[in-house]
């Protein structure tokens, strides 16, 4: 059996007064109202600080990846034309072979161009063609002072080759699709 008290505990419980009770709250006025006003203000701050961040991030991220690129870029042009001043000074040999070689082919020439020479001469136009080396053919192009160096004028042997090139005095060349020597050119008006 229950005894009276045990029963009288069972049905209304201590109350702990280690918690707060409703009268110990305090009351929400207009100082919580402030307060969460407050907070709410704090709280829209952060987030437009933490969106200017985000931003500032990308912007940043997107500034280092152009400078990757451009870099990348420019040692990419770097490396295609590093051989570009050392080609140009050879290049006075080759026009030395050319002519030479035009020479001994000539009608008439006591001059010979002998088989070593002419295998002298191919490899070093080969090996210039395979670091990027084209040589710019002109004769009979329009001239265009952009591409070509006019040395002279002289009369045009027909109407349609007024205004182009009748000579190539001196071969120009590309290294890379880049004119490294403008063509010396005779041309017709």
């Amino acid at each position: 059996m229950i005894d009276k008290t045990e029963e009288k505990d069972m049905e209304s419980p201590e109350i702990d007064e280690t918690q707060d009770t409703q009268e110990d709250k305090p009351k929400r006025g207009w100082m919580g109202g402030k307060k969460d006003s407050k907070l709410k203000k704090e709280l829209e701050d952060k987030e437009i600080e933490l969106a200017e961040a985000k931003d500032k991030y990308l912007r940043l991220f997107a500034e280092f990846d152009n400078y990757k690129k451009r870099s990348i870029k420019e040692r990419l042009d770097l490396m295609k034309s590093a051989a570009q001043d050392t080609i140009k000074d050879l290049l006075p040999v080759l026009d030395d072979f050319a002519r030479a070689k035009q020479s001994a082919e000539a009608e008439g020439s006591s001059e010979t161009f002998s088989e070593g020479v002419a295998l002298v001469y191919n490899k070093l136009l080969n090996t210039l063609k395979s670091k990027g080396l084209e040589a710019m053919d002109t004769n009979g192009e329009e001239f265009n002072p952009e591409f070509h160096e006019a040395i002279t004028k002289v009369p045009a042997p027909s109407e349609e080759m007024k205004g182009k090139i009748l000579d190539t005095v001196t071969t120009g060349y590309k290294l890379h699709d880049k004119i490294i020597r403008h063509p010396k050119v005779v041309v017709g008006e």
